[in-house]
């Protein structure tokens, strides 16, 4: 039988319990009512409530109305808050309106968050933002991204980034979403598409694979620092005649987003080779 995709946790078998900083970007605000309506009557969820609420808070913008009328209620669900009320205990209920925060800008991106949208939405977050290319992202904000998704750039000629056969056509064609950020008579493609979810199981035998295993990520970042310097010294300063226009003095794809230190390599030689 074929293995199904991974799904998203089903938000019906969460409970506040088992709720985290990452997993409390799959649901909506409904389902948070409902755990916080079951989980105020476990004593436990009681005595550590502000922890819960502090979880919760990571995803969700939180007022607590203190006057409820129709006006009010109507005021706060036309800014998108879900409103309900909270029994904290026999005596005492609360009205809080709720609603999840959105990714609008890349300062709204987070470690916790990144996965849980799509690659067009990136590309939508990137697009409001951008300015300056992939380059003018701050390194917080890239590693973030690169958490996530397989980015990949490339900077050509607006009369060739989409020459049939070319670099655009098989990235569109594997399932990349693309961002074009016009520079002149230029353009830097920036390609995006989630990272599949992997599952990484570590065993460590001895200091020696302990050692091994920290050259070989020194290794891989050098590599990675090596292609980017490379890339670097053979920037566009100015733009060239068209006719002029050859496979050395355009930039090439740089694959941000590879996770395989061999691969780079490999692409690297070939790079130096060409």
């Amino acid at each position: 039988m074929a293995r199904q995709k991974q799904q998203p946790e089903d938000s019906n078998a969460l409970s506040l319990k088992s709720l985290t900083k990452s997993t409390v970007w799959d649901i909506q605000e409904n389902d948070i009512f409902r755990m916080l309506e079951a989980g105020l009557k476990d004593a436990d969820i009681k005595e550590n409530f502000r922890h819960y609420v502090d979880i919760i808070r990571c995803a969700f913008e939180i007022v607590e109305i203190q006057e409820v009328t129709p006006v009010i209620k109507k005021a706060y669900t036309k800014q998108g808050y879900k409103v309900g009320e909270l029994k904290m205990d026999e005596e005492n209920k609360v009205t809080w309106g709720m609603r999840k925060k959105p990714i609008m800008r890349v300062t709204d991106l987070t470690y916790e968050n990144i996965r849980h949208i799509s690659a067009a939405k990136l590309i939508e977050v990137l697009d409001r933002n951008f300015g300056g290319g992939w380059d003018s992202l701050s390194q917080s904000i890239q590693d973030i991204i690169l958490s996530g998704f397989d980015i990949s750039t490339t900077t050509l000629p607006k009369d060739r980034l989409h020459k049939k056969g070319g670099m655009y056509e098989k990235k569109v064609e594997d399932g990349y979403e693309v961002l074009e950020v016009a520079k002149g008579n230029w353009v830097e493609a920036i390609f995006a598409k989630l990272k599949p979810q992997q599952e990484k199981l570590r065993m460590k035998f001895n200091d020696e694979d302990e050692s091994n295993e920290e050259e070989d990520e020194d290794a891989d970042v050098e590599v990675k620092d090596d292609y980017k310097n490379h890339d670097d010294d053979d920037s566009i300063v100015e733009d060239p005649n068209d006719d002029e226009i050859t496979e050395e003095n355009y930039s090439t794809m740089m694959d941000l987003g590879s996770d395989d230190p061999d691969d780079e390599a490999a692409q690297l030689i070939e790079f130096v080779d060409e």
